[in-house]
């Protein structure tokens, strides 16, 4: 049975950083995952995964254990993927070709070119549509967990993802027509 997170903090908390390591192990995958939805580029997302754990552990002392941990990190890895599409100067820029394009076996099938399509599509969103698509349909977060991350009622989440989801698909039927 693993050690649950808040337990994990208590004991880096008291100087035991072998339990920070086995948050990262738990963690890394999808704050990585979330960070390269956000900016489409892997390089970008493996600094801002680094940059978030980093800034985890230099502030462990601010989490507040009545909330969750990943939710805690997730805040911290997107304000740090927020940060790395303002150093881009303007979040227009963003095209779609940061994704790689190197065609791979998926990229052969409907299925692969429907994934390329709508990654390409994601990264044209605005970033508060953005992050609502990859909390929900990335991540799998409850509307209740995507408010407390994104630190907005159920409401707002929930007009976001509805605003989201239409531009999205505006995005891939413009797409599919050129």
């Amino acid at each position: 049975m693993s050690a649950d997170d808040v337990e994990l903090v208590q004991r880096c908390r008291a100087g035991d950083r072998a339990a920070f390591d086995v948050l990262v192990l738990r963690y890394q995958l999808p704050v990585y995952n979330a960070a390269l939805r956000m900016l489409g580029n892997r390089e970008d997302a493996k600094d801002v995964a680094q940059n978030a754990f980093l800034k985890a552990f230099e502030h462990l002392e601010d989490f507040d254990p009545q909330y969750r941990f990943f939710s805690w990190l997730y805040r911290i890895a997107l304000n740090e993927a927020l940060t790395a599409l303002g150093r881009r100067k303007q979040y227009a820029e963003i095209t779609g070709s940061e994704i790689d394009g190197a065609p791979g076996p998926e990229a052969t099938t409907a299925g692969g070119q429907t994934a390329v399509a709508i990654n390409v599509a994601l990264l044209r969103l605005v970033s508060e549509q953005r992050q609502v698509v990859i909390l929900r349909h990335v991540l799998d977060l409850s509307y209740e967990e995507m408010a407390e991350v994104l630190q907005v009622p159920d409401k707002t989440v929930k007009s976001r993802l509805h605003s989201a989801r239409q531009k999205l698909r505006e995005l891939l039927i413009h797409e599919r027509t050129r």
